[in-house]
């Protein structure tokens, strides 16, 4: 992106993070090619908070509580929960996710994430994993950001049928469909 002027970048921000507010300020400031101090000024001055609190917020707005699962047992952080509908979490990829020669994230770690937000998206007491069929579309990093997002497609006879997709920076990097099992009284479609 070319140099904006202040007020013009300071627009384009807002924009930025009313359409994704995951973006970090490194993010930002690749996107509008000035420094990260830049971006924090930009955001103070707007009264745009930092990515911590951001998603925070996103979190509160959107969740039901979780029901299959204590939520620290989630691995990622959940930030939108409708359930049996669509569960959407959070993975800041750290140095305990990662082989340390290449900072790739190992794959188990993407799969728990994907895993577990299908339990925690189902309205039942107990759900458990019966089969999955997951591909890895793209290394994930040491410091990516992975947005997962469950989405249910059916449910009956006692069977959940989820697809899953996890995403860094908009870019597809995990891709699943999971049969859950569950017990409970409702077998809506």
């Amino acid at each position: 992106m070319k140099k904006l002027s202040k007020n013009d970048r300071q627009h384009q921000l807002t924009i930025k993070l009313q359409e994704n507010p995951f973006l970090s300020d490194g993010d930002l400031s690749g996107i509008f090619n000035v420094s990260i101090q830049t971006i924090r000024l930009d955001r103070l001055e707007q009264n745009i908070p930092e990515l911590r609190e951001r998603i925070r917020d996103v979190a509160t707005q959107h969740h039901d509580e979780v029901k299959a699962l204590p939520l620290d047992e989630v691995i990622g952080e959940i930030i939108e929960l409708q359930l049996d509908k669509v569960a959407i979490s959070l993975l800041e990829i750290k140095d305990e996710h990662v082989f340390h020669r290449n900072k790739i994230a190992r794959g188990h770690f993407l799969f728990a994430q994907a895993n577990s937000l299908c339990v925690a998206l189902l309205d039942d007491e107990l759900a458990l994993t019966a089969s999955s069929e997951v591909k890895f579309i793209k290394p994930v990093r040491l410091g990516d950001r992975v947005v997962t997002k469950a989405l249910l497609k059916e449910k009956r006879n006692k069977r959940a049928l989820i697809e899953v997709t996890s995403m860094v920076q908009q870019q597809l990097v995990f891709k699943g469909k999971f049969v859950m099992y569950y017990f409970g009284e409702g077998d809506e479609s």
